[in-house]
């Protein structure tokens, strides 16, 4: 199976940086201006009534800010916060144990939400709704139902997969943004302001060349910026030049439209393979050796973005453009 380079997933090194290159006020925040505003007034508007925010769905694909803007929330509102993830919360036990230790106005933060358990979700409805908790004690005809009294606080939600909750539980949210990926301009702003934090010397002509194969996606653009910092620090003076940028990104095997050595290979797939589609996720991952989540998750949504691919009923096909890129003859797509 080849091995992850840039793709937007959480690795050990983005603990680091989270901590460092993270904005932590709204102003700082570079990029979805589609949201920024109206969480001004969402914001502004709550802390005007002394009210708790409602609840909050955040969802994109992966490495687009939505723990950041959940971190930049509870900042705004000078509120605590409290992080935890879907796959986390196993049973109602520990879904109990953090409701009944938040505080009045904490943030409640739940990363990968589409991995809650149906029953999960289903004890969060009241929980949402009305601020309290039922416990069942005991078994059988003796049982009872103890309802607790919960402080009232947000939950904000992130996910990767919206369509996986249920309706029910998608309409306790009161607000719900989706985050798009960032313009060229947006990720070559953030990859500024990361070299200055980083204290990266690098030429503006070069934080373009990174920007350009960062697919969108500051997790990745921030992930880059560290490797070619590395690279110009062993093989020159330090100092990042376009050129010593472009031999960095050479050896991590990222093309200039960002696209690494995994998403050519799905394309090569569906091309030499499939003749361009279309072709089923289940038949695509079988023969890359590689996750079906881990196609859908973090390949797909960039490749559909950039327009390399097309999702049909049938299946996955490539578009001419994937051809292009390839340097690939177009034959024709199956029927």
């Amino acid at each position: 199976m080849a091995k992850q380079k840039v793709a937007p997933v959480t690795q050990e090194e983005d603990l680091v940086l989270d901590q460092t290159l993270r904005p932590q006020r709204l102003e700082e925040y570079i990029g979805q201006e589609q949201i920024k505003e109206p969480l001004r007034i969402f914001l502004a508007a709550s802390k005007k009534r002394r009210e708790t925010l409602e609840h909050v769905l955040l969802h994109s694909p992966a490495g687009l800010g939505k723990t950041t803007l959940a971190n930049v929330i509870a900042r705004e509102l000078a509120a605590p916060i409290t992080t935890t993830s879907g796959p986390a919360l196993e049973r109602v036990g520990d879904l109990a144990s953090i409701l009944t230790n938040l505080e009045d106005g904490q943030i409640l933060f739940i990363d990968e939400i589409h991995r809650l358990n149906r029953i999960i979700e289903e004890v969060l409805y009241p929980a949402m709704e009305d601020f309290r908790f039922d416990i069942v004690i005991g078994k059988g005809p003796s049982a009872r139902t103890v309802e607790l009294k919960l402080p009232r606080f947000t939950l904000i939600g992130a996910t990767t997969r919206a369509g996986l909750l249920g309706s029910p539980f998608r309409g306790r949210f009161g607000v719900t943004w989706r985050l798009d990926f960032y313009t060229a301009g947006e990720i070559t702003k953030i990859l500024e302001r990361s070299a200055k934090i980083l204290g990266v010397s690098i030429e503006p002509a070069a934080l373009e060349v990174i920007a350009e194969r960062s697919r969108q996606t500051p997790r990745v653009a921030n992930r880059l910026l560290k490797r070619v910092r590395d690279y110009a620090q062993v093989k020159s003076d330090g100092r990042v030049s376009p050129v010593l940028a472009e031999k960095a990104l050479q050896m991590l095997e990222v093309d200039e439209k960002g696209l690494e050595k995994m998403d050519r290979r799905i394309l090569e797939t569906i091309i030499g393979q499939f003749r361009g589609g279309p072709v089923g996720l289940q038949s695509l991952a079988a023969l890359l050796g590689e996750e079906e989540e881990n196609i859908e998750d973090l390949h797909e949504p960039y490749l559909l973005q950039a327009g390399f691919i097309v999702r049909t009923p049938k299946g996955r096909k490539a578009t001419p453009l994937a051809y292009e890129h390839l340097k690939l003859e177009h034959q024709g797509t199956l029927a």
